[in-house]
């Protein structure tokens, strides 16, 4: 991948293989559950959710959703992590996105039906290019707020790689 594909990545992702049975890997990370204070970790089915403490967590916080699916034909298993911020911060997030490219839509839309009348199309203009620069801002804000994460989705990582240790599981991905 180019270095432009990763920068406008908001959500990483990541995908690697080891040659454990997804069942032992769940349990481990069951394990961690009780044991860890660091993180709170919760299990739904082959899914894996690692956050941080609410005491510790910011808006931005991101969290690490893990899935680790079996291969029937052999002992190993493949994990597919994705880093994200709150579902709730993300749902919110994704819900201005589209109202604002509905605005959007919707004044372009009045600004052509204007110019097309020969009519004053100054404000609908003007809210149209709006809707382009808040755009910007929330993508911009995104931004922010994934580099004011950045600290704790290195600490999500080197938690799953030192768990992962623990069973004698070395990764490199």
């Amino acid at each position: 991948m180019s270095s432009t594909t990763n920068t406008i990545i908001l959500r990483p992702r990541f995908k690697f293989k080891v040659n454990h049975n997804n069942e032992e890997l769940l349990n481990l990370f069951e394990d961690e559950k009780r044991t860890s204070a660091s993180f709170i970790i919760s299990r739904v089915d082959n899914h894996i959710f690692i956050k941080i403490p609410k005491e510790k967590q910011h808006f931005w916080s991101p969290q690490l959703h893990l899935e680790i699916d079996s291969h029937e034909t052999e002992n190993s298993s493949t994990i597919y992590g994705l880093f994200g911020p709150n579902p709730t911060v993300w749902t919110l997030f994704m819900f201005l996105h589209f109202v604002v490219a509905g605005l959007w839509i919707a004044f372009a839309i009045w600004t052509y039906v204007n110019w097309n009348l020969d009519t004053d199309y100054t404000i609908q203009l003007f809210l149209t290019l709006l809707m382009v620069v808040i755009w910007f801002a929330l993508y911009f804000g995104g931004r922010l707020g994934k580099r004011s994460g950045m600290r704790e989705m290195h600490e999500l990582h080197h938690f799953i790689r030192d768990t992962l240790r623990k069973k004698g599981i070395h990764t490199e991905y």
